[in-house]
């Protein structure tokens, strides 16, 4: 599953007139390198969510036959936040457990690394974690390097990229069609000692305001090889 309800209040003017996933970075759409990147992962089936002048999307991309994909789309008369989006989608998702990525980042995280991924055991969630942007330098878990579990506190707290496994139990007691938050249903989880992470070093950017989504495009467009980790 792909987010991309949000209304991108921190990228306008450029969100006014388009959803933040389909702003150019690089020529091309920042939900395309998404497409692109899973179907070179073997995915084949893919669902998005849509809010904010949603229609655009499936206009912009069809149902994925140009990269091999079968795009379902997930409307939402408004956003419901990320758990209630996903929670929302979940009919649409016929698998115990599945990835999701941010429509708003840009990365070369390899999601082959998880395309068969299941939580282990009783765990609800697997996250992919970063080191802090200056954005954010306090970060927003702990992985303990010993277990693989996750920590809501801890010393070395790493940013969450926006890339995980979740289990659909996560979502099972959200009412559909309400707003829900994902970081409660996370931190919940890992008190039960139920969410395991990785750290990935690769490059991976949060395209959260336009000189951010500007600074992108012209890496992209240099000549410097933008899958050079």
């Amino acid at each position: 599953m792909i987010l991309a309800a949000g209304r991108g209040e921190r990228m306008r003017p450029l969100t006014d007139r388009l959803p933040k996933p389909l702003l150019p970075a690089g020529g091309k759409p920042l939900i395309v390198w998404h497409l692109e990147a899973l179907a070179r992962a073997g995915f084949s089936k893919v669902v998005i969510n849509t809010a904010h002048l949603g229609h655009l999307l499936p206009d912009q991309l069809g149902h994925g036959e140009r990269w091999g994909l079968q795009i379902r789309y997930s409307a939402e008369m408004t956003a419901l936040e990320t758990a209630g989006g996903i929670a929302h989608a979940l009919p649409l998702i016929d698998a115990p457990s599945f990835l999701v990525v941010n429509g708003d980042i840009w990365t070369t995280f390899d999601f082959a690394s998880l395309r068969s991924h299941k939580p282990a055991g009783d765990d609800l969630a697997h996250l992919v974690l970063v080191s802090n942007p200056s954005q954010h330098p306090r970060g927003d878990f702990a992985l303990d390097a010993t277990d693989q579990r996750l920590h809501a506190a801890g010393a070395d707290r790493r940013t969450f990229s926006g890339i995980g496994c979740y289990d659909r139990r996560l979502f099972e007691n959200l009412a559909d069609g309400q707003p829900a938050p994902l970081a409660p249903l996370l931190r919940e989880a890992m008190q039960n000692g139920r969410v395991s992470g990785e750290f990935y070093a690769g490059i991976w950017h949060d395209i959260g305001t336009p000189e951010r989504l500007s600074q992108l495009d012209d890496w992209l467009k240099s000549d410097r090889n933008p899958y050079e980790c």
